[in-house]
């Protein structure tokens, strides 16, 4: 069975809300792990044939831990993941788009294949205090994530990427 690796970082529980949605839906689909990005790393990367990357905008840029994540992971799996599929989604405070343009770099420099856009959630948290706070992902963007974990996991089994 083809096996989906969703790699997420969440501080205020906005992306951990999204991922566990994806997670949700890709497991009626096919097997999948869900693994923090303080836990993850290139074995998880290599024993996965798609990925779902999820991660925080902080400061117009991919939180610090989900690039920590990245930079211990690339070198290790480089030229050994090539073509594999890989969607992402982004909670985000403004627009999220340096953050989608920062994975999307990563995944290219991987070679991997981008099998739908960036899935964008924005919480409009602008002050200091809504941007701390815990957040609530609204459910009709959560079904967005469902949506995604569900094609992604039905895309591996059925061999579509």
């Amino acid at each position: 069975m083809a096996r989906l690796l969703i790699v997420y970082h969440s501080k205020t529980g906005g992306s951990r809300q999204m991922a566990e949605a994806a997670a949700e839906a890709a497991q009626a689909e096919t097997e999948t792990a869900l693994v923090t990005a303080q836990d993850a790393g290139p074995d998880d990367l290599l024993g996965a044939d798609g990925y779902l990357f999820c991660a925080p905008e902080n400061l117009a840029a991919i939180a610090g831990v989900m690039k920590d994540f990245y930079d211990r992971s690339y070198y290790p799996v480089l030229g050994r993941i090539e073509g594999r599929p890989y969607a992402q989604m982004v909670c985000a405070g403004s627009d999220g788009e340096n953050a989608a343009r920062q994975t999307a770099r990563i995944a290219k420099g991987w070679r991997l294949r981008e099998v739908q856009p960036p899935l964008i959630v924005c919480t409009h948290a602008q002050t200091p205090e809504a941007i701390l706070a815990e957040k609530t992902i609204p459910p009709e963007d959560l079904e967005r994530c469902r949506e995604l974990g569900a094609a992604m996991g039905a895309g591996l089994t059925l061999g579509v990427f």
